[in-house]
């Protein structure tokens, strides 16, 4: 009897240790900074199979949900089988730094803008130096107690389930593209536009289907120079910027009276009619993103001067020239300048001039 008992057990777990590697085989459970678009590509599956799957309208998911990655499955696996509700999810934090953008830091964190976005409850692409900013955990908005097993998270992008985006400030082509996995191609062929002029409240049309994208989607910093969409204000930039020539450098100054550095880039792109806030080089520094071939009215960031990091910006006039609040004064001065070409940082658009 002994022998006929310990046969039947060893046969029962032969059985259980077989069912458990069919199971894994066909399913995934999420880890924090996992995304459609990975879990697909690393079990070779598309997007569309995983959604279709596991019942899911948008592209979110939450660490430790359990997704079918495998059609040959013979059982769906339940949403919240492995979510315990009475355990939060650890959330981690990022400090932004001086140049960084969203696209960045979700690339850094293996994550996307729209989850970034979500997490801090920001809908633009404005962010500045300093700033704490959740990079992984749960949405505020979901609730883990209450949601069905069968009932897809309620915390996707609004535009998943309408096709449609509502241009806020600070957006571009590219970002709103890059936000939705399309192309701004797309975007622009479906909102029959030709420019990559856009405008607060503007209502965007977007395809709730998911686009393959690149291991290296393109980030903000590909925009097209200000010159196609906004041609009249960097000509008001340089009218306004160049008669103020010779105006007396004065610390925290920001009237014809007497400027320092932000304050005079504050006081041209206001009077050219760019909404930009009264705030240093660092924050105008938050506000822009990086170009490899400058146009008239981006600006000149320049760094370790009177302190460590960003410290000092102009406006580029052309011709590798300058104007700025430097010195004793506002001046034109060359980027081949011994002392400004040591402390050259880079060339950057802001966003407000997309």
């Amino acid at each position: 009897m002994k022998k006929i008992a310990f046969s039947v057990v060893a046969t029962g777990s032969l059985a259980f240790f077989v069912g458990t590697g069919d199971a894994e085989a066909s399913s995934y459970q999420v880890k924090a900074g996992d995304s459609l678009w990975k879990i697909a590509s690393s079990n070779q599956v598309s997007v569309a199979d995983i959604k279709k799957w596991n019942g899911l309208t948008s592209d979110v998911i939450y660490p430790n949900q359990v997704l079918q990655v495998n059609s040959t499955a013979s059982v769906p696996v339940k949403q919240t089988e492995s979510r315990p509700s009475a355990t939060p999810t650890t959330t981690s934090t990022y400090t932004v730094k001086s140049g960084d953008t969203l696209s960045q830091i979700a690339q850094r964190h293996n994550t996307t803008v729209g989850a970034i976005q979500r997490l801090n409850n920001i809908t633009g692409h404005l962010i500045f130096a300093g700033q704490q900013l959740k990079v992984s955990g749960t949405s505020p908005q979901t609730s883990t107690n209450t949601r069905p097993s069968s009932t897809p998270p309620t915390t996707a992008v609004p535009s998943a389930s309408t096709g449609s985006h509502t241009v806020v400030r600070g957006d571009t082509l590219s970002g709103i593209a890059h936000q939705h996995g399309i192309t701004v191609t797309q975007l622009q062929n479906w909102n029959n536009i030709q420019s990559h002029l856009i405008y607060v409240g503007q209502v965007l049309k977007v395809e709730n289907t998911v686009v393959a994208p690149q291991k290296n989607p393109p980030a903000i910093s590909t925009a097209p120079p200000p010159a196609q969409a906004a041609t009249g204000s960097v000509k008001s930039v340089i009218h306004t910027a160049m008669p103020l020539q010779g105006t007396p450098y004065t610390w925290g100054g920001s009237t014809p009276n007497g400027f320092d550095c932000s304050g005079f880039i504050y006081y041209v792109y206001s009077q050219a009619g760019v909404d930009v806030p009264r705030t240093n080089t660092v924050g105008f520094d938050a506000r822009t993103y990086e170009v490899d071939k400058p146009q008239v009215g981006d600006l000149v960031f320049f760094k370790n001067t009177y302190t460590t990091g960003i410290s000092h910006a102009g406006i580029y006039i052309g011709d590798n020239k300058f104007i700025h609040a430097g010195g004793d004064r506002v001046q034109v001065t060359s980027l081949s300048d011994p002392y400004w070409s040591k402390h050259f940082d880079s060339f950057k658009r802001l966003y407000a001039m997309n």
